[in-house]
């Protein structure tokens, strides 16, 4: 099937993967009959020629002098040499992801060319990392990896030391570097039993610390991502007890890792360990009601030009294969007390699976 995507390789991971250059302004992309082509203005072309091997055509080949002499608005001129493109190559029908711009999709079929979105086969053609992508991923988690370790030595180090003290140090390692931290997790006691709570205030001593990096390297545009609970001081002995059974469903989930095992296999292990302990969970729970505490979300997911991508490791997934680069989460809460969540990024390799998360456990 030939394949059209058009966007930014900022903004779009489906483009990034096709044309690994960071470009601002869009542009259209097509693959055709095996032939893969850029359109883009001739001052990108040298960038893009040596990043990957595609057929640039400039918009002056397509007529853009003809539609500025005749001042034809931006937009519509835009519309109009996306058509062109099309036409100049013998495209007909194509695939394209979900987020192909609407205007775009419209023109395009009222010239009679076809255009169906297909989000699963772009999510599957990014799966296998390639060697650049592979590089930025192991670059990101080594910088989390730091981070991570400037963190614990803050709270070691300083008593009430605040959420927000804790992310200024975790960006502090990353000067000078074309790397970046988003939007990170500092949740401290109650707060941690809510997942995606920031945090913010004082971390008081005995308290546990949920700690979620996620880590985007500007190069490659790949992410890594990363968990660990600290506690400075005493740490509750619930968590404890909680800590303990994440160690152990990430253990026993990592030795299983392999291509053909599927995410929903792994997280039935990682689950069955959770439940067994006690604990609720996604597989145990009633149909129709949700779990507020306990395991009360996905196993993992794919990581890659996007922090969350394919493949699912939850209820549902899809077979790993090798390339594949996956987080693994386990995690227990409890409202009112907080919770613990552990997290590594973990390579499917050809043979089993290689952690490229080096930082300790330990609180």
């Amino acid at each position: 099937m030939d394949v059209l995507i058009y966007g930014d390789t900022i903004r779009s991971p489906d483009l990034r993967h096709a044309v690994p250059v960071a470009i601002g302004d869009p542009f259209l992309y097509a693959e055709r009959d095996g032939r893969r082509y850029v359109f883009i203005a001739t001052m990108e072309a040298e960038r893009v020629r040596a990043a990957v091997d595609v057929e640039v055509v400039p918009p002056d080949e397509l007529g853009l002098d003809e539609l500025v002499a005749k001042r034809v608005p931006a937009r519509d001129a835009g519309l109009e040499l996306l058509v062109r493109g099309c036409e100049a190559i013998g495209l007909e029908a194509a695939i394209t992801p979900d987020a192909f711009p609407v205007a775009a999709a419209d023109r395009l079929r009222a010239a009679g060319i076809e255009v169906q979105p297909d989000q699963p086969s772009f999510d599957d053609r990014r799966r296998v990392k390639n060697a650049a992508e592979l590089a930025g991923i192991r670059r990101a988690q080594a910088a989390a990896d730091e981070m991570m370790a400037a963190i614990r030595d803050a709270l070691r180090s300083r008593d009430g030391v605040t959420s927000e003290e804790l992310r200024a140090e975790a960006r502090a390692v990353l000067s000078g570097r074309d790397i970046a931290l988003e939007n990170p997790i500092v949740a401290h006691g109650p707060q941690a039993a809510s997942v995606h709570e920031e945090g913010s205030g004082e971390v008081r001593r005995d308290e546990a610390v949920v700690v979620d990096l996620g880590v985007h390297d500007g190069a490659s545009g790949c992410w890594a991502d990363m968990t660990r609970t600290f506690c400075a001081g005493t740490p509750p002995a619930e968590i404890v007890e909680y800590q303990r059974i994440c160690r152990e469903a990430m253990e026993r989930v990592v030795a299983e890792i392999r291509p053909g095992v599927s995410g929903a296999r792994l997280h039935e292990i990682a689950d069955g360990i959770i439940a067994a302990a006690g604990y609720p969970t996604l597989l145990t729970k009633e149909p129709g009601k949700p779990v507020e505490d306990g395991f009360l979300h996905a196993l993992g997911h794919g990581v890659g030009l996007e922090i969350h991508e394919a493949p699912r490791i939850g209820r549902s997934g899809d077979p790993l294969v090798a390339g594949d680069v996956v987080a693994i989460e386990p995690g227990i809460y409890r409202r009112g007390l907080g919770g613990c969540r552990l997290e590594d990024l973990v390579l499917v390799t050809e043979d089993g699976a290689e952690v490229l998360t080096r930082f300790p456990y330990e609180f």
